[in-house]
């Protein structure tokens, strides 16, 4: 196991902001015919004001040169960022069905969590789904995200201290 293994391993995934879930829904609807794709990143819990440890999943990276259709989308592993807050994926099944298929069975190595969204993309047209594509609770969590300027308000201290392994 690797030390970036280890990491994903060592916080529970607690669930995913409500606000990033309707982004998920919005953008596979957006895509449509389409399928949609991204990677999904967390905060940890405490800094969303949650009393208890564990991350949150509160952002999707969508990747430049995703190629997609209407039965597949494929990320450009060459731009996929070495981004230790990622914990899985997100896409959508234009067709609807809500069940891994074997090639999304091939992507769901890295990370822990894999969200598939199906057409009409309503709030109850998501599962989610381990590694192994086993269906997995995910609750979903009414937090105040972040401003997206906090995000980009950081100092080489606070990257520093970001890479340092215990």
């Amino acid at each position: 196991m690797g030390l970036l293994d280890a990491l994903f391993r060592s916080s529970e995934i607690l669930g995913i902001a409500e606000e990033t879930l309707e982004f998920a829904l919005e953008s596979s609807e957006a895509s449509h015919p389409n399928e949609y794709m991204g990677l999904l990143r967390g905060t940890e819990a405490s800094r969303l004001g949650l009393d208890r440890d564990g991350l949150v999943i509160t952002d999707i990276l969508v990747i430049p040169g995703t190629e997609s259709n209407s039965v597949s989308a494929t990320l450009k592993t060459s731009q996929v960022p070495n981004d230790v807050r990622a914990l899985g994926s997100v896409h959508s099944h234009p067709n609807g069905v809500l069940q891994p298929s074997n090639a999304d069975l091939g992507t769901f190595g890295r990370g822990s969590v894999h969200i598939i969204i199906g057409a009409p993309y309503r709030r109850t047209d998501w599962k989610a789904f381990d590694t192994r594509g086993e269906p997995r609770r995910l609750d979903v969590l009414g937090v105040e995200l972040p401003d997206s300027e906090e995000f980009f308000d950081f100092t080489q201290a606070d990257i520093d201290e970001e890479l340092q392994w215990d």
